[in-house]
């Protein structure tokens, strides 16, 4: 039986990335990717991959430890571990994977509308700062198989209404579990946390 010291974690190129997570993970949607990382076991196949990227959202940016902090903020917005992989691969991965990255800030969600409660993170030792906050996204009939930031991207639901008119419509989106994990020194970790512009709460439980 192998051993999770057993895998090698690496650094992959966005187009292997990207190809896995469309292929692996329940999104089967491409990210926004700045780094990636590949875990490989003893033959070399990859059997893991964890991705980060700045998020599309200024207001998430902004909103996590304030404007002067906004350009130091990564999402970790795709993670797939194969079922090979021995239990807490992906908490290994992750762990892995923080100390390599070129932001202090990380966060992360656990989807509620996929039963998630964000386990591998609190496996990871990041802080949970409760859930997103309630939104309606746009939908626009006869482009369903569109993500909404590919025709919506940039408007206010207001201004899709007037783009599409009759045929736009909105869906509230699934709250989700909202996790950060802060790099650096002891010092710079302090220092962050005093920012932090969120409550740090006890981590939910699977019920």
């Amino acid at each position: 039986m192998s051993l999770l010291t057993d895998y090698t974690i690496e650094r992959i190129p966005y187009q292997m990335a990207t190809e896995l997570i469309v292929a692996k993970h329940y999104l089967h949607r491409k990210a926004p990717i700045s780094m990636a990382f590949g875990m490989f076991d003893q033959s070399g196949q990859i059997v893991g991959v964890v991705t980060y990227g700045v998020p599309a959202s200024s207001t998430l940016l902004k909103g996590v430890c304030g404007e002067d902090e906004a350009s130091n903020v990564y999402e970790l917005n795709r993670l797939w571990v194969d079922d090979s992989v021995p239990k807490n691969g992906e908490s290994y991965l992750i762990g892995n994977t923080l100390g390599l990255l070129d932001k202090e800030i990380v966060v992360s969600y656990a989807d509620t509308s996929q039963g998630h409660v964000g386990v591998v993170y609190q496996a990871s030792n990041w802080l949970y700062t409760g859930l997103s906050a309630k939104f309606k996204d746009p939908k626009v009939r006869g482009l369903e198989n569109q993500h909404h930031a590919t025709y919506a991207h940039g408007l206010t639901n207001k201004q899709v209404v007037e783009k599409f008119g009759d045929r736009a419509y909105f869906v509230e989106r699934p709250r989700k579990h909202r996790y950060i994990f802060l790099n650096g020194s002891k010092a710079r970790r302090k220092e962050l946390l005093k920012k932090l512009r969120y409550p740090v709460k006890s981590y939910p439980k699977n019920k």
